[in-house]
């Protein structure tokens, strides 16, 4: 792992922290923070599906350490990430990396977080409280990062960053 993709991955965890403190909004009986879910869906594209998994793990803990977030933030961006990256990485298309973020946090991490909050926060949800603020979070998020990395890979910017996207 070179410095420069370490600094790329730190910089994306500053984005999605700060993001999560300003852009949200109410989904359902949750909220929805959609930067985490864009960042999880660039840098699946753009650093590959460990990095991007090491991105939203870091973010979930610099969020729950400082207060804004929840431990739900675990499954939600990494399972999403790892999702994205990998789809992205079998087949080569941006597209699908949205996908996999939506199946992945939408649907697969929305079904698991009923017994990871079952054991570690002590709730008895079922699967239905959590897939609706889950998808609309994934989706909403997925979208915005999806329409990022088609304007970044447009611009001047992606030869500046080693052409990444």
């Amino acid at each position: 792992m070179t410095t420069r993709k370490m600094v790329i991955m730190t910089m994306f965890v500053a984005i999605a922290v700060a993001g999560s403190t300003f852009v949200s909004f109410p989904a359902g009986i949750a909220r929805a923070y959609p930067v985490q879910h864009a960042v999880n869906v660039i840098a699946a594209i753009m650093l590959g599906p460990v990095p991007a998994v090491i991105i939203a793990f870091v973010t979930g803990l610099v969020r729950i350490l400082t207060g804004t977030g929840s431990l739900l933030a675990f499954p939600g961006g990494m399972i999403g990430a790892f999702l994205a990256g990998i789809l992205y990485k079998q087949f080569g298309k941006t597209w699908l990396a949205a996908v996999g973020e939506v199946i992945g946090t939408g649907v697969i991490a929305s079904l698991i977080a009923v017994p990871y909050a079952k054991i570690l926060m002590g709730t008895t949800m079922t699967a239905l409280f959590f897939v609706p603020p889950f998808l609309v979070s994934s989706v909403s998020g997925a979208v915005l990062g999806l329409v990022l990395v088609v304007r970044l890979q447009h611009t001047k910017v992606n030869g500046r960053i080693g052409g990444m996207l």
